[in-house]
């Protein structure tokens, strides 16, 4: 087993059994923090495997790797990164050293949506077949040529979901009416569509997130979707309310099934309820805690250190288990890293004007757009969305002129925006920007992720121009 510090702790393990689990992360999010701290707080040692510490070596017929760990807990996000080809490729490297949890393969098949449905449709069924071990599935269509996509997607009836095949928070998914001309891709990203499944009279959509760790359940929750959205994710506002007690036990069941054929030792399964059942809708390898948390005041962070220790051959204390899941420690663990100099990536430069593209769910652009860092989000002309699709509207901002007291509602829509090779999914107000010279304001949302040069322009316009600030 890897060498640690042996200092004992109110869970100090047996000195014989200690292990060090490592958690994969490259990112700053709770869940990672939490599940390094509830490892400690069990006795055992951690490391957060991230860019400034983890080393790879071959020599000779010997292959090593720094730190040194006895189990690695995936946690890298997939559907967060420009590059998951090399994220997948670094979790293959160290699966190939040490056991992993949620493996890359299985992580790289959750992330993918379609690529999940596909595996979980192996156990699809309806009526009997479903109440005996099978997975339900809403209706699902992946057309790659958007010729076919648009030949075929009145089959869903007036409504259906429009989904890319990778993304999270609910960035990525509209409603749409199947009379509207969808492409094959947004952005770079392939996308699909879904049945609409709701319980009929619903006025507000509800879906469920069942969290599965080790073939077990170990909470539940109701998500409400917030008032004008019809997406139900904590990200974007939805209300939480505790399912575990009452959880129904189809969605219990398919849920479990779910995380066991897709691979996952850990996930968030979400389902949905129609008028005929319970249906997943995904499997997410790195689903966040803070709602069910906040639902249910249980964190899964103990019980995914519980499984990745005994893994490795450790001992664990159940008493102690469940008396850390009463809380969701995500304070910085006293593993991380520091780095060794202050080297670090320079972010990409943006001028004051860049050449943008512009995705929706119906066609690409590609615009001049304008830098204001004092606008809070991205803005949009009316037409220039009307022509991409970017839409449907999801909920209403309130802006204000800066040299007016008087604010204004703005509509507000999902906008993917790709600059120098890099996409990212905003809200982005829209609005009548026809008497501007831009249809297109990057704001703050999008202008936090590269440094500006005012003086770089990419056309010769320069215009003076009273831009509204949100409030």
């Amino acid at each position: 087993m890897a060498s640690q510090d042996t200092t004992p702790g109110s869970g100090s393990a047996d000195p014989d059994d200690r292990v060090t689990v490592g958690v994969l992360s490259f990112h700053n999010s709770k869940e990672s923090k939490a599940i390094l701290n509830a490892v400690e707080a069990l006795g055992h040692g951690t490391e957060w495997l991230r860019e400034e510490n983890v080393v790879f070596r071959i020599e000779g017929d010997v292959a090593s790797l720094e730190p040194d760990v006895d189990v690695v807990a995936n946690r890298l996000l997939l559907s967060n990164t420009d590059q998951p080809t090399e994220e997948q490729g670094i979790a293959r490297t160290l699966a190939a050293l040490r056991p992993m949890l949620n493996p890359p393969d299985a992580t790289a098949r959750a992330a993918h949506k379609t690529a999940a449905a596909a595996v979980l449709s192996a156990t699809s069924g309806t009526g009997a077949e479903a109440a005996n071990g099978t997975v339900r599935l809403p209706r699902t269509l992946l057309a790659l040529s958007g010729d076919r996509l648009n030949r075929l997607r009145e089959e869903f009836g007036p409504e259906a979901v429009y989904k890319t095949a990778i993304g999270t928070h609910g960035g990525g998914a509209w409603k749409v009416d199947t009379n509207e001309t969808l492409t094959a891709k947004v952005g770079r990203r392939r996308a699909f569509l879904q049945e609409l499944v709701g319980r009929e009279g619903e006025e507000r959509p509800r879906d469920l997130r069942v969290y599965v760790v080790g073939g077990e359940v170990v909470g539940a929750m109701y998500r409400v979707a917030a008032e004008g959205d019809w997406r139900t994710n904590v990200a974007r506002g939805g209300a939480v309310e505790d399912a575990t007690e009452d959880l129904p036990s189809d969605a219990k069941r398919q849920a479990l099934r779910s995380a066991e054929v897709v691979g996952l030792d850990y996930a968030g399964v979400d389902l949905i309820e129609g008028d005929d059942g319970w249906y997943v809708l995904e499997v997410n390898p790195t689903a966040g805690f803070k709602g069910l948390y906040r639902a249910t005041g249980r964190s899964p962070a103990p019980h995914i250190a519980k499984l990745a220790i005994e893994h490795a051959g450790g001992t664990v204390d159940d008493d102690r288990v469940r008396e850390l899941s009463a809380t969701l420690d995500d304070s910085t663990p006293s593993c991380k890293p520091t780095p060794e100099s202050e080297a670090f990536d320079e972010p990409v430069v943006l001028g004051f004007t860049e050449r943008v593209v512009v995705s929706g769910t119906s066609g690409t652009r590609t615009v001049v757009g304008k830098s204001d860092t004092g606008a809070a989000r991205t803005s949009i002309d009316l037409q220039l969305a009307a022509e991409i699709g970017a839409g449907p509207i999801h909920t209403v901002s309130r802006v204000r002129s800066g040299t007016s007291k008087r604010s204004r509602s703005r509509p507000v829509v999902d906008l993917v925006v790709g600059i120098a090779g890099t996409q990212h999914t905003v809200e982005a107000n829209v609005e009548d920007r026809s008497h501007m010279t831009h249809s297109l304001l990057l704001g703050r949302d999008v202008l936090r992720h590269y440094h500006l040069d005012i003086s770089r322009r990419v056309d010769d316009t320069s215009v003076r121009e009273e831009e509204p600030t949100e409030e």
